[in-house]
């Protein structure tokens, strides 16, 4: 098994989709606390919402959208998608 290479955690926190190869990356990691865990995939979450709005004419090609992906490891760590509901994000757009 190689290594884990070093987590720049402040670029992560600006990009995660750029820091991880997918959101269950972030899950597994067992560096990271899973409050930070949950603020990683709720930026990758808002990033998701922004592509998925943009895509909405019908582009993709039938593969799972990065947005289920990412509300799927935050039902993992316990971060249900009801939450972020609660808070008021309830659609693609994030209201």
């Amino acid at each position: 098994m190689a290594a884990r290479k070093s987590l720049d955690l402040e670029a992560a926190r600006t990009d995660p989709a750029g820091t991880f190869g997918a959101p269950s990356d972030i899950v597994r990691r067992k560096d990271l606390k899973r409050e930070t865990k949950i603020e990683l995939l709720r930026e990758w979450e808002r990033e998701a919402r922004a592509l998925a709005v943009a895509e909405e004419e019908g582009m993709m090609g039938g593969e799972e959208s990065m947005l289920a992906r990412v509300r799927r490891a935050l039902h993992e760590l316990g971060a249900d998608t009801d939450e972020a509901e609660a808070a008021g994000h309830a659609t693609k757009h994030g209201s």
